[in-house]
């Protein structure tokens, strides 16, 4: 089963971008990130006629999930993240498809640092926590899934030492990311390959992208068992150079049975 995340930046301006890979790359189920439309107007047709069944949250302008399966039972398990009944962008969503719980995120970027959208972005990162501690008790296939908008290590950044008070790199937020995967999951990039340099993102000025200036920002957390399955990891990174193509690339892991 192959399950992969994409930050698509925008799905309808980039339809052609996510409809060229999805028939390229066949993944079983997509986590989207950064829909940045209303729910009305997720192109969920096209996905259709692209052989993907889809369930999604919206938000105008800003922010959207979705989760998307070539298997039709797909069932959304839940939507928003518990623990703040005053937020309301969409950031999260739950769905079980072919037994496994699938849940896409799209973390708060946090910046500037400090400030009111670095505070939002830790409490949000607590409300994960919770909900992700509550999931492990259930004791199913579990994947928390998405952009983390976290580098945890200076391994998973393009000069680490420029990037000390950016709110994707700061102290408090690696270590609630290392807290997080302490409580039982499994960085799948990680687990397959422990040293080697990877990114998810190159950003769009100073040509990150031919520089390979990037980072790891999108990440898969296993849980125990499914942990067991995990048989492959990779960054369809040749993505990211295809024309009006997102600024970060589609990265998917294979479970085997």
């Amino acid at each position: 089963m192959k399950v992969a995340t994409y930050n698509v930046n925008g799905i309808n301006g980039r339809l052609p971008v996510l409809l060229r890979w999805l028939q390229q790359a066949q993944p079983d189920v997509v986590c989207l990130q950064e829909l940045k439309a209303s729910d009305d107007k997720f192109p969920r047709q096209a996905l259709l006629d692209a052989g993907y069944h889809a369930v999604w949250h919206g938000q105008k302008s800003w922010n959207g999930v979705a989760i998307l399966s070539k298997s039709e039972h797909i069932k959304e398990y839940s939507r928003g993240l518990p623990g703040d009944e005053e937020d309301t962008h969409s950031r999260y969503i739950e769905a079980t498809v072919n037994g496994l719980l699938i849940c896409c995120l799209y973390l708060p970027n946090g910046n500037p640092a400090p400030g009111p959208k670095f505070d939002y972005k830790m409490e949000w990162f607590k409300r994960l926590q919770k909900r992700a501690k509550y999931l492990l008790k259930l004791e199913l296939p579990i994947i928390l899934v998405g952009d983390f908008n976290v580098m945890p290590t200076e391994l998973d950044v393009y000069k680490p030492e420029r990037w000390v008070d950016d709110a994707l790199f700061r102290p408090e937020v690696r270590k609630a990311f290392k807290n997080l995967v302490a409580q039982g999951w499994t960085d799948a990039i990680r687990e397959l390959h422990p040293n080697e340099i990877i990114y998810t993102f190159w950003d769009y000025f100073r040509n990150a992208y031919g520089r390979n200036a990037g980072l790891r920002l999108d990440h898969f957390l296993l849980s125990p068992d499914l942990a067991k399955r995990l048989k492959k990891a990779k960054v369809d990174k040749e993505v990211r150079g295809w024309e009006k193509s997102s600024d970060h690339a589609p990265v998917w892991i294979e479970l085997g049975k």
